[in-house]
């Protein structure tokens, strides 16, 4: 009888061990894909296309660094023509990046631009992701 319940204790033990050790391949499993997911998330495969073209990063970046610009400083600063920089900032504008306001001094217009919140953490978002692809290609 005592050999019985030495049995029935030792198989508890067993079947708690195996447990654990179950529970410890479900967590190590959980990480690794918590953690490929997040190396997925910085894939360069997975950049924002719509900030990584060249005028629209400098329109972003200039915007994130002055409160407002219009249109003809922001023409001069990225040293780009009348139809690129309103085809790429129609793009922002679409993709709620950047804000457009059309005024008129007396008969002159004026366009000026704006960086939204979303704009911004876009662009967070962006330098982020390129810091840790420079991180890993350093590494």
């Amino acid at each position: 009888m005592a050999a019985n319940a030495a049995r029935k204790v030792e198989d508890k033990r067993k079947k708690v061990k195996d447990e654990r050790l179950k529970d410890e391949r479900l967590k190590d499993e959980k990480l690794k894909d918590e953690k490929s997911r997040a190396a997925a998330a910085l894939s360069p495969l997975e950049l924002d296309r719509l900030i990584h073209e060249r005028l629209r990063l400098g329109i972003v970046s200039a915007l994130a660094a002055n409160e407002t610009l219009t249109f003809n400083e922001l023409k001069k600063l990225l040293d780009t023509t009348d139809g690129n920089l309103s085809v790429h900032a129609r793009k922002l504008e679409d993709a709620e990046y950047i804000v457009c306001e059309k005024t008129f001094e007396g008969r002159v217009p004026r366009t000026e631009f704006r960086l939204t919140p979303a704009g911004r953490r876009a662009l967070e978002k962006y330098i982020t992701h390129m810091e840790a692809i420079l991180r890993a290609v350093k590494d």
